[in-house]
């Protein structure tokens, strides 16, 4: 007979213990113990408590693999989630105190609850599952993966687009994957009383009463309202704005733009020609040809309308980025005229918002939902159903993914839903929605979610004023960096890629409920350096993009002409028909404008317990090789944030949104 002695470890949090009784099993390679119940008498599961229980083994048992847990509520007594640290079991030799083994350490940091059923907890030890040598082990890897194919399955809400997760709403989520986050309180004062004003602005003056008491804090609000008519300022926020992913570098003119040497000569270098300045890469081009003809909402019961305006600019001999020739529609003809900087001003500037406009709704549900919020989501489910819990991928990845569930619920339960804002305020309206994110899908390329890939093909790596594109870079870099390491740890060489049949499980459930097979998407993975950069790009699109493309979408919205989020009247259809006046009459009304402005308030604010990129509360970051990683990669970051802190102390028109001291480790909003 052989005796073990067992410390149960609950999880100090003031909400982690339990009143259910909780049953133990010691699980062995050849045998296992009866279940016996680990908190009777005075041996409680207390939040920060440490239960101990002696087991008495009497046959034979075999090298201890498992640990078993299973939740069972008391009669009279609510069956509370109980949250457990760990399991240490510390064998005794002849049940002697004097002769002990070396103490074995199951790691649990999860929430059990009784509906779970038994509960198998391992060492803390990762292993791909070629490496598994014990045959208990590989079946409860493989139990796992059952379960929660059981528990997490997928849903096709739109044809065409990013599936998710199967759940309507936070409530179905098991206790894992919620999380509560600490806001500060959104200062909404001076907008909250305009919501019943459903009319148009009377005047500029009255936007500017608004927007000196809301924006009156916010010193990039301000320079915006103060530069927004300034064409410089237009290119300035196509690189360094609240959506820099749609800009590009072209060398032809698209063919349905309708625009000639002789038309833009006035507007390009004395000399050059619109052929040279092609040639030399100084031209570039805003498209937002997946507008076209899209249905456009109808708010406070008027008709919206959505244009799909091609944006051609040129970098000037100041460095300076300027549009040069806009055209509101994609089809070229008598009542699609190109607007010019020589146009009547109002003219210009109307053309100008019509763009940014467009950007709006691109930003927001492509630039923002779909390849943050829905691209962490895809990666978050097939990670749930198939990598277990022991893959070090697992482990990695989860902690920048797993709050995805959460939050797209809640945004599909009230932003995206009827009555939300999208529905009562937004342009792109619950008709517009499934169309826009099918079609952003399908266009979706690989590519273009791997940063120096998309900046490089979009000609914005050596940009010296693109500062999204200088710290993404550096972002990247040191996120790869981290994990390729990581990775070095469990693949020895390629071959090993190659026979993870859970990674190839995993990258195969993506694509299939994720994109097309023309993206450039990966397929399978031959090697480390494919891994490598595909984990990258969901840790990337989870953290640092949702922060520039998120916690910056207040900051350029606020003055709201800069961003309207709705058009009232049509597109013009020829010139010289509008003034500065009229002008108004395209923007959104008081009371969306200031619903927008209020939803845009929330969701901008950090919170008070954010967890910033790379720091890892979940205990397998702290063992010897992968907390010597963490801080390698912490530090690297902490040297980004200090220079771009120095950077942005010498410029006008500051970027913090890369600072990776502000840059969340998950998408939590």
């Amino acid at each position: 007979m052989s005796e073990f002695e067992v410390s149960v470890h609950t999880s100090p949090g003031p909400t982690c213990g339990t009143f259910s009784r909780l049953w133990l099993s010691l699980i062995g390679s050849q045998g296992e113990t009866p279940p016996l119940s680990v908190n009777e008498g005075e041996r409680r599961l207390l939040p920060g408590s440490v239960c101990p229980v002696r087991v008495r083994v009497n046959g034979p048992l075999g090298r201890l693999v498992l640990v078993r847990l299973r939740l069972e509520a008391r009669p009279g007594f609510p069956a509370l989630d109980w949250h457990c640290s760990r399991v240490e079991v510390r064998g005794l030799a002849d049940g002697q105190e004097g002769a002990e083994s070396q103490t074995q350490v199951f790691l649990c940091d999860r929430w059990l609850q009784t509906a779970d059923e038994d509960v198998d907890l391992r060492t803390g030890k990762l292993c791909l599952l070629q490496d598994e040598t014990e045959e208990k082990l590989q079946q409860h890897r493989l139990r796992q993966l059952q379960r929660q194919q059981q528990l997490i399955r997928w849903r096709n809400a739109i044809d065409g687009a990013l599936q998710c997760v199967d759940l309507n709403s936070v409530s179905e989520l098991e206790p894992n994957l919620r999380y509560t986050r600490k806001s500060p309180t959104a200062d909404t004062t001076y907008l909250k009383g305009f919501s019943s004003r459903a009319e148009a602005w009377t005047s500029f003056s009255e936007l500017e009463t608004v927007f000196s008491h809301s924006g009156h804090q916010n010193s990039i609000a301000r320079f915006v309202q103060a530069h927004w008519k300034d064409d410089w300022y237009f290119g300035h926020q196509c690189l360094n704005g609240c959506n820099p992913l749609m800009l590009r570098q072209i060398h032809l003119v698209p063919p349905n733009l309708s625009v000639t040497t002789d038309l833009l000569r006035p507007f390009l270098p004395e000399g050059s020609s619109l052929q040279l300045e092609l040639q030399s890469g100084r031209i570039y081009l805003l498209d937002y040809e997946v507008l076209d003809g899209i249905p456009a909402n109808v708010v406070n019961g008027k008709q919206t309308y959505l244009s799909a305006p091609l944006c051609l600019l040129h970098l000037n001999q100041q460095d300076q980025l300027v549009p040069i020739a806009i055209q509101l529609q994609q089809n070229p003809g008598p009542q699609n005229p190109v607007f010019l900087p020589s146009d009547a001003a109002s003219d210009w500037l109307l053309a100008k918002i019509w763009v940014r406009g467009a950007d709006s709704q691109c930003h927001q549900l492509v630039s923002h939902y779909l390849k943050s919020h829905l691209m962490g989501e895809l990666c978050c489910v097939a990670t749930l159903r198939q990598l277990p819990q022991v893959h070090p991928l697992h482990q990695l990845l989860m902690p920048h993914v797993k709050t995805l569930l959460q939050i797209n619920l809640q945004a599909r339960g009230s932003l995206l839903a009827a009555g939300g804002v999208f529905d009562q305020a937004m342009g792109s309206g619950l008709k517009t929605i499934p169309v826009l994110l099918s079609r952003a899908s399908a266009r979706i390329t690989y590519r273009s979610l791997c940063v120096p890939d998309d900046l490089k093909d979009r000609g914005l790596d050596n940009l010296p004023q693109s500062y999204y594109a200088q710290d993404a870079l550096r972002i990247w870099e040191v996120l790869h960096s981290f994990v390729v390491s990581w990775l070095q740890l469990y693949y020895s060489k390629d071959d090993d890629v190659q026979l993870d049949s859970e990674l190839q499980g995993w990258i195969t459930d993506i694509n299939t409920h994720g994109f097309t097979h023309n993206s450039g998407f990966p397929q399978s993975f031959n090697t480390r350096a494919e891994v490598s950069k595909f984990v990258t790009m969901i840790i990337f699109s989870c953290s640092a993009l949702h922060a520039a493309i998120n916690f910056s979408q207040l900051d350029f919205a606020l003055w709201m002409p800069n961003c309207p989020m709705a058009m009232l009247r049509p597109p013009p259809q020829v010139k010289g028909s509008v003034t500065e006046d009229d002008i108004l009459t395209f923007l959104p009304d008081v009371s969306s404008t200031c619903r927008i402005l209020m939803s845009l308030t929330m969701l901008s604010q950090p919170a008070v317990d954010f967890v910033p990129l790379c720091c890892y509360k979940e205990a397998i970051f702290a063992d010897g090789a992968h907390r010597r990683l963490v801080e390698e990669v912490q530090a690297q970051l902490a040297a980004i944030s200090e220079d771009i802190a120095e950077r942005n102390s010498q410029l006008e028109m500051p970027y913090p949104y890369l600072c990776p001291t502000h840059i969340e480790n998950s998408v939590a909003i």
